[in-house]
């Protein structure tokens, strides 16, 4: 594999951190942000590293030379002009490897490139790594389709009134060389800049190539602007960005979301009945802050009583998270059960009236969730309103938080660790029992 590195910005927006040197050259941690890229790319087993230059190319090439010092073999190609990111590649076809990865030279990221290499199938012409962040509101976000196909980007700035879900385009690609080639081949009359999300994705969609998105929790963030860097700096002091590879397990807090995040909306149909409790969205943001993961697990029988299908549900977990976004905060995942046990509910779908190992009491929710984002059981808690929350962390074998808000019409099986008021108190307590002698 190959590392193709967009490293011709200018940084006009930090010159006051970097002076005159190109932006990918921004101190973080006592190394060149590219530097950190580059180290990167080496310890997934990537060797062949091109950087395409623009501004302050020179000083980039007398800092890395030819890489042999970083173990990796570094060639460059500088664009004739400012073309874009798209455009930078693409004036560089001649020297890609068949499959490649794209990175930008202003985000700094700590990902396990081989997992995310695992996921790009044959005939998959870019595969682009998504995550939620904090801030979707002023972000470039993604839609994808029950088997991760890209079907639709949506570009900042957003329509008010429209609720997409927080998956965002991280500046992070696998593409496939032969895919660009229509591109490639008109490459001299694009408009520029051309660049992949305004301008390559939504083409190649509308040509009918395959962009397949793949979601993780890890590091990845924009060094773009001075508050951005000093953002990420205090995170690589901290060791959060050194933590973050999927190949490190990290503690969760799961939620139940009726009741316990939103007012309890069992028989919710619409994303307008959609509302946070108060303090919510900061107890979430708390947990964000503390570089713990926010997961929901959440049984959600209105599927299968008819009240709602799988894409209105969706519509209704886009505002849950929209909700949030405007706080800055986030949730790394959100799995939900469709089934339900009872019976004679008006349009009920048969198919999915019965009992199954994923609804909660049962744990294959969490256990789901624990894989696909490497939790650190032990050391992880479950905050919710009901017996089954409470007896589903006692299987799962977590602690666990009992909140005051949403409706318990079960006697509880299993005595929870705490029992609290509500979700941002929980979340304050679980931070104050780790942090003290218990």
């Amino acid at each position: 594999m190959q590392a193709v590195i967009v490293a011709g910005g200018k940084g006009t927006r930090l010159k006051e951190l970097t002076g005159n040197l190109p932006k990918p050259m921004v101190d973080i941690g006592g190394k060149p942000l590219l530097e950190h890229q580059i180290i990167l790319a080496k310890e997934n087993g990537i060797e062949d590293v091109l950087l395409l230059t623009g501004y302050g190319a020179e000083a980039i090439e007398a800092y890395f030379g030819d890489g042999k010092q970083w173990g990796v073999s570094i060639k460059y190609h500088r664009e004739s002009k400012p073309l874009g990111t798209a455009g930078a590649v693409l004036e560089a076809f001649d020297h890609l490897h068949d499959n490649f990865f794209v990175f930008y030279g202003d985000t700094m990221l700590n990902v396990d490139l081989r997992r995310m290499h695992s996921h790009h199938s044959a005939g998959v012409a870019v595969t682009v790594f998504l995550h939620p962040n904090d801030h979707p509101q002023d972000s470039d976000l993604v839609e994808v389709d029950a088997t991760n196909r890209v079907t639709k980007l949506h570009l900042y700035p957003h329509p008010t009134g429209h609720y997409y879900r927080n998956l965002v385009n991280a500046a992070l690609y696998i593409v496939r060389k032969q895919a660009l080639q229509p591109w490639y081949e008109r490459h001299a009359t694009l408009n520029h800049p051309f660049d992949f999300a305004k301008h390559l994705f939504p083409e190649m969609i509308s040509a009918g190539g395959r962009i397949s998105g793949y979601v993780s929790r890890e590091y990845i963030k924009d060094a773009g602007t001075p508050d951005r860097v000093l953002r990420i700096r205090e995170h690589y002091r901290a060791g959060r960005i050194q933590s973050s590879s999927l190949r490190c397990k990290k503690a969760a807090i799961f939620f139940d979301r009726d009741g316990t995040l939103n007012f309890d909306s069992r028989w919710i149909k619409s994303p307008n009945e959609m509302e946070l409790l108060p303090g919510a969205a900061e107890a979430v943001r708390a947990v964000n802050e503390n570089s713990r993961l926010a997961i929901v697990v959440t049984n959600q029988p209105v599927i299968a009583r008819g009240d709602c299908s799988e894409s209105e549900l969706r519509l209704i977990h886009n505002k849950f998270e929209w909700l949030l976004g405007q706080s800055h905060a986030f949730v790394d995942g959100i799995y939900y059960c469709p089934h339900h046990p009872d019976k004679g509910y008006p349009g009920e779908r048969p198919e999915l009236k019965v009992c199954c190992d994923c609804r909660k009491p049962n744990i294959g929710l969490f256990e789901k969730a624990a894989a696909e984002l490497n939790v650190d059981i032990p050391r992880s808690w479950m905050i919710g309103d009901s017996a089954d929350d409470i007896e589903a962390a006692r299987t799962f074998g977590i602690r666990s938080v009992l909140v005051q808000t949403g409706h318990q019409d079960k006697p509880l099986r299993s005595s929870p660790d705490l029992v609290c008021q509500d979700v941002s108190h929980a979340v304050k307590r679980i931070l104050e029992w780790e942090q003290g002698p218990q």
